[in-house]
């Protein structure tokens, strides 16, 4: 009996509740990230770790490491490796493409047993074995065995009634400045932050849920922050609704292959 060993690209917020649904169940998981995650929803993304160290969701630990380290049973190490160098390293049984940037970045076939890519951009059975749909709705976490995932419509997914207007984006090219914390309470209008002078003010009221690190630079457009209407402040460091749902379409597309080979403990 095995332990299934696991790699995830990307330690976004989806990211993160896929990773934490499988360390949980016994998985031994790593993540790979860039040297300057973008990541929004710092609080609940295991992808923090790399400014900070580490960071704990949800009762899992994930620790910045250089290299994998020979014994990590009870936490999860992030390293950065944009380029998957440490793929042959490790060895994994099971390769899941979490980047969630609307197309292939380089994942194949051929990098793991089980190649599971999340979001479009990717083929079940030509480029990957598997692909999770994303988009929010009545097939939110469906495993597809051929076929792609629904094309990335651009529109936000609607959280408490409102989708375009709690997306906070860079109005320019530049460094972003702000000294909003996530988690503060916004009203519409109010200032959150500037990119090469030019304010950047909310579309409507409620608590920032994500934030993108201050000082980052940033491109016209991105998505650098999440208001969130709702305004419940026990939503900002909880594993969102879509990241458990992605993360149990994960596990179960792992059992279908591997049950009856694995060791959990």
């Amino acid at each position: 009996m095995m332990k299934i060993k696991v790699l995830l690209r990307g330690g976004g917020d989806l990211a993160t509740g896929v990773a934490h649904r499988l360390f949980k169940s016994g998985m031994s998981v790593v993540i790979t990230e860039l040297e300057k995650p973008l990541v929004i929803r710092r609080t609940v993304a295991f992808a923090s770790a790399v400014y900070d160290g580490e960071i704990t969701i949800e009762g899992v630990k994930g620790i910045s490491c250089k290299h994998i380290p020979e014994y990590f049973g009870d936490y999860i190490p992030v390293i950065t490796d944009p380029e998957c160098k440490i793929l042959k390293e490790f060895n994994p049984h099971v390769l899941v493409d979490v980047t969630m940037r609307k197309y292939n970045m380089g994942t194949n076939i051929d990098m793991a047993p089980l190649v599971i890519a999340l979001g479009p951009g990717f083929t079940a059975g030509v480029d990957v074995h598997r692909v999770i749909e994303t988009q929010r709705g009545h097939f939110l976490g469906q495993i597809l065995y051929e076929g792609s995932a629904e094309p990335d419509t651009g529109i936000p997914g609607e959280i408490g009634g409102e989708s375009w207007k709690r997306i906070v984006r860079a109005p320019a090219d530049g460094i972003f400045i702000s000294e909003k914390n996530i988690g503060d309470r916004i009203s519409e209008g109010e200032l959150i932050g500037q990119v090469n002078n030019i304010e950047v003010h909310a579309l409507l009221s409620g608590v920032l849920r994500g934030l993108i690190k201050n000082g980052l630079y940033v491109t016209k457009n991105l998505k650098i922050g999440d208001i969130d209407p709702r305004a419940k402040e026990e939503y900002i460091n909880t594993i969102s609704d879509k990241a458990r749902s992605l993360g149990g379409s994960v596990l179960q597309a792992i059992m279908e292959e591997f049950a009856g080979r694995i060791n959990f403990r």
